[in-house]
């Protein structure tokens, strides 16, 4: 480092002027060459002169000084935004939250309108969804709110404030957003009406995880990285022992689910959490392929080039593209479980299971047999064969019309197998004229 100062060695060596004596070397071009001013100044302590330094362009900009009397001495460096007093790292944070801010306000308001709608016909599930969209909303406009007062004022006394409110709703955010994944995992609502005290070691599980990530964040905000030691495992160790129970507990619980459905034919359900097992499958691999791609890429950058050439999107890497997953999957999960007019119909009734295995198509009308002759005149009221194969019960059955059949199938089914359009016409071939049954009976 001596070697870049000019001294008078250096002003011997020709290697720069008397006048620069306690400033930087520079090279002849420096100046020219680089993209942006370089001011390179000798300071004397007994009358230290304010240095302003203007900054036209966006850019990573470095302060560096050096002791040439080597004494101890303290420097201030004050950069001034045009924007605001946000960090320049951070300004981005500013309109991406705002963004979410509306965008779950319209998922909330989409929601909300269906809810309304369908208000006599809400699962508790539902109220479940509603309470966590309400809370995003909220956690995302108060963390806009902080990065906005901040801009504004500075990190003062009540930016903190509102940066451990913050840091306690992203705690509670997280630890209502996996009860909620888990007790839909479980089934909550559509395959079982209640958890019983299932619910209950559920909400202690949920509470605990947010008491554990409120220490962990109000701990992060406050203790330095030089100045942690051994004793923050007591603060890791338990957010990780109720994260990994989260994480064994709802996979375990959705195959399980899935399992019962499959198990009992229920493939309207079953279908349903498919497609959230693929949905929280999905949201895994992106996770870990978006850590091991970046990782890679800047495994191959030397640490003096990192930050200048990722400063503006390092925000992203480590905070943005996961809030991005999360809303993905919250608005997922309240799309498959959004208020219909049939909600508790479908929750609480079984579809009919329809096993294909060894069905045969045997007659369709009149009564398609194989020992029937093709060409047999019909039967009518009174004749023998019908006399002969008419029904044991004395009694004869009550005629029903096919309107009102047709009326309460569309009022009381609720997995409609076939539609009308499904009957022969008459240019059709019909299972008794087709041409595979008169080949079959030559």
């Amino acid at each position: 480092m001596k070697d870049t100062i000019c001294d008078e060695a250096a002003v011997d060596a020709k290697l720069c002027a008397q006048e620069d004596v306690g400033s930087f070397i520079l090279t002849k071009n420096a100046t020219d060459a680089s993209q942006s001013p370089i001011i390179s100044k000798a300071i004397h302590l007994d009358n230290p002169d304010a240095i302003k330094y203007p900054v036209k362009k966006t850019g990573f900009y470095c302060v560096s000084t050096y002791a040439y009397s080597g004494e101890d001495y303290n420097a201030v460096v004050t950069f001034r935004n045009s924007y605001g007093e946000l960090p320049a790292a951070q300004i981005a944070k500013l309109p991406f939250y705002g963004a979410l801010t509306i965008v779950y306000a319209v998922v909330g308001m989409f929601w909300a309108f269906l809810y309304v709608q369908n208000r006599h016909d809400i699962l508790p599930v539902q109220n479940y969804i509603t309470a966590i969209l309400v809370f995003l909303i909220v956690e995302q406009l108060m963390t806009w709110g902080f990065y906005d007062y901040q801009n504004r004022h500075g990190l003062n006394t009540m930016a903190k404030a509102l940066m451990i409110i913050v840091a306690i709703l992203n705690a509670g955010r997280n630890a209502f957003s996996f009860f909620l994944l888990l007790i839909v995992c479980m089934g909550y609502g559509v395959v079982k009406p209640s958890l019983g005290r299932t619910m209950v070691y559920v909400r202690i599980l949920a509470i605990a995880h947010f008491i554990f990530a409120m220490v962990y964040s109000i701990a992060s905000l406050s203790i330095t990285p030089e100045g942690a030691g051994p004793m923050v495992l007591l603060i890791v160790l338990p957010l990780a022992g109720t994260l990994t129970a989260f994480y064994v507990w709802t996979l375990n619980s959705l195959n399980a689910t899935m399992k019962d459905l499959i198990d009992r034919k229920q493939k309207t359900k079953a279908m349903m959490y498919k497609k959230l097992w693929w949905c929280i499958l999905g949201s895994i691999i992106v996770i870990f392929g978006f850590f091991f791609i970046n990782s890679f890429a800047f495994a191959g950058r030397s640490e003096a080039s990192f930050v200048p050439e990722h400063w503006k999107t390092r925000w992203f890497v480590l905070d943005g593209w996961l809030n991005l997953v999360y809303l993905f999957d919250i608005a997922f999960v309240a799309y498959l479980w959004r208020p219909t007019a049939n909600n508790r119909r479908f929750a609480m009734s079984d579809e009919l299971a329809q096993d294909d295995d060894g069905f045969e198509i045997r007659s369709f009308g009149s009564g398609l047999d194989e020992e029937d002759p093709l060409d047999a005149p019909p039967e009518y009221p009174g004749s023998s064969a019908a006399m002969g194969r008419r029904d044991l019960s004395p009694v004869p059955p009550k005629p029903v019309s096919a309107s009102n059949r047709r009326a309460s199938l569309d009022e009381e089914t609720i997995f409609a197998v076939g539609e009308d359009g499904d009957k022969w016409s008459d240019a059709d071939e019909s299972p008794r004229n087709s041409s595979e049954r008169q080949r079959l009976t030559q």
